[in-house]
């Protein structure tokens, strides 16, 4: 087993957050957790949190009891019956790995908008530009900080809708980003893409996931720029410069498919 972690009790935004500091602390293949391991520094750290007065959110104690029951499920033996039959194979982890991989890939895209936004701030230009720009009034600018907040808001808006459960192949980053280069092609050259009422459009979570990392891909691939025609408006996507040297060879797809396996 393990050394005990030192814990400095670190303010965690969920428990997902805290599995994943302790994962990836101990360099832990996130796909073959210890579960027993991890559960009892979880439950430490709770207890240190009680102990200093610390209030967690209902997600923590939720969190906790998933793990005492994944635990309690690993150590029961299989029944043979199940096992004959083929329904004794599923790993009880599995559901937990496939949430802290979603949650990993969310996090490290708001980690690569943190690193945007610095550079953004600390970088100067000529004042003197200005005067050979165009007249016309611009899109408002709109950080994709603002596009993080209104996909938030749609994914606690889906929570009340119904859930359709339909059987097909998991929806992948580069089918999405596909799926909006088309949206651009029959929206015509120039015309914007409103964003936010694609993804309401998506019937599962997992697809408003697949499609906001798809539009993080294309901005970063400088293929799309994200605008706001007016003030409090609906956030809108419009085609970049680069729009169609970006798709002219499929070296880029090949890239992201590769990155997301």
């Amino acid at each position: 087993m393990s050394a005990p972690l030192n814990f400095h009790l670190e303010q965690y935004e969920g428990p997902l957050d805290l599995l994943l500091d302790l994962i990836r602390k101990q360099q832990i293949d996130i796909k073959d957790i210890p579960i027993s391991t991890i559960t009892s520094q979880y439950m430490e750290y709770m207890d240190k949190a009680r102990e200093m007065d610390i209030d967690l959110s209902a997600e923590f104690v939720y969190m906790a009891a998933t793990l005492i029951y994944i635990k309690s499920k690993m150590l029961l033996p299989q029944d043979p019956a199940l096992r004959k039959e083929g329904d004794g194979d599923e790993d009880p982890r599995a559901e937990l790995v496939n949430r802290l991989l979603e949650h990993e890939r969310f996090k490290q895209a708001a980690e690569m908008l943190q690193q945007k936004r610095l550079i953004e701030e600390n970088v100067w230009s000529n004042p003197q530009m200005k005067a050979f720009g165009s007249e016309e009034e611009p899109a408002l600018a709109v950080t994709l900080y603002d596009l993080v907040k209104a996909f938030g808001e749609i994914l606690e808006r889906a929570k009340n809708r119904p859930v359709y459960e339909v059987e097909q192949a998991d929806v992948t980053i580069s089918d999405m980003i596909r799926y909006l280069k088309n949206c651009f092609l029959e929206a015509g050259p120039d015309k914007p893409v409103f964003i936010l009422r694609i993804f309401e459009q998506q019937r599962t979570r997992r697809a408003m996931i697949a499609l906001f990392l798809a539009v993080l891909e294309m901005v970063r691939m400088q293929a799309v720029v994200v605008t706001q025609p007016e003030l409090f408006g609906e956030i809108a996507l419009q085609q970049h410069a680069n729009f169609d040297s970006v798709f002219a060879s499929e070296q880029p797809m090949a890239a992201i498919e590769k990155d997301y396996v």
